[in-house]
């Protein structure tokens, strides 16, 4: 991290300022290891290759921190050489790509896809995610002047209230502990004015939810060691996947796919089949390790961006299942 990004941290026991307390390896300019203090309380937090770390490294997310890692790279545009998360990040915030002199905090960044999006418009970015993904997201992104990762708590986030200017939270809220809690969270980090985009799962309807055969599988396998469940699901994708392509040519023959816990994304995107294949395991995983995934109606969502006494709210289903933007009012 930076030495000056410490400004923008506070402790989230007391909400006092926090200083370098210690640094073991860095330059006059960064901290890669050390420690940072609390003003206040005198708490003290780790600061572990180049991250500020207020939560302890494993904790029920880390089934995404070895997602990420593994796919550090799978959904960056530069690897797929594709315009999929830049067109989404733009689309879904309806944000100006020039935001210089503003500040972004993104709750949620997994392998720091939409961490790159929002740092290309030269605001500064605070991007925090629960889970050791921020060691894959600093890998892409940590390089940059005005990117600052840390691993934290949503529940506790270590930022002053009324700081931001907008907050994005994309494929988070449904796996989290309390998802009502967790979108309540948000809003009172932006400044008066500010604007936040957030997404949740769909609630499939009634009538469809035994097509949706993860929610049949996932009470088997959720509770399997990340690790063990990703090699499994290797050789489930590694063994499948020429059939896959069988199926694919019959009708609703990527709906089958789907059914069968086969991401498909062929006539979708233009990917190579490794690249297609890579995609397919990914999102294979990402299906079946959660320990939370809480889907919500639009409804709901709606009414929570009421209850948040946000303005100018547009809820809609979108690239996620449902998305939302609203306004905090002045």
């Amino acid at each position: 991290m930076r030495r000056d990004h410490v400004a923008h941290l506070v402790c989230p026991a007391c909400g006092g300022s926090l200083v370098v307390h210690s640094t073991e390896v860095g330059t006059p300019i960064r901290v890669n290891e050390g420690t940072l203090r609390c003003t206040g309380c005198s708490a003290l937090y780790p600061v572990v290759r180049s991250i500020p770390r207020f939560v302890p490294r494993e904790n029920y997310a880390s089934g995404f921190g070895l997602q990420w890692l593994k796919h550090a790279r799978t959904q960056y545009d530069s690897e797929s050489g594709l315009n999929i998360t830049g067109e989404r990040f733009f689309r879904e915030t309806r944000w100006p790509r020039k935001m210089s002199g503003e500040r972004i905090l993104e709750v949620g960044s997994g392998s720091g896809r939409f961490t790159e999006q929002a740092a290309s418009t030269g605001a500064l970015v605070v991007s925090m995610d629960y889970s050791y993904a921020v060691e894959a997201n600093f890998q892409s992104n940590g390089a940059y002047d005005n990117v600052l990762i840390v691993q934290a708590d949503i529940y506790a986030m270590p930022f002053r209230h009324h700081y931001f200017d907008r907050c994005f939270c994309f494929g988070v809220l449904q796996h989290t502990p309390d998802v009502h809690r967790s979108f309540l969270a948000l809003p009172p980090y932006l400044k008066p004015g500010g604007k936040l985009a957030a997404d949740v799962y769909k609630t499939p309807p009634f009538w469809k939810r035994w097509f949706y055969t993860k929610y049949l599988v996932r009470p088997f396998v959720k509770n399997i060691a990340p690790g063990r469940l990703y090699a499994l699901c290797q050789k489930y994708i590694q063994l499948l996947w020429p059939l896959s392509r069988l199926i694919h040519r019959l009708p609703y023959g990527r709906q089958l796919n789907w059914m069968l816990l086969i991401a498909d994304y062929r006539d979708v995107y233009a990917l190579s089949d490794e690249q297609l294949k890579d995609w397919a395991l990914l999102d294979t995983f990402d299906m079946l390790s959660p320990a939370y995934d809480s889907p919500q109606t639009l409804e709901t969502f709606t009414a929570w961006f009421q209850e948040a006494n946000l303005t100018e709210i547009d809820v809609h289903y979108g690239y996620n299942g449902i998305e939302g933007r609203a306004t905090k009012p002045r």
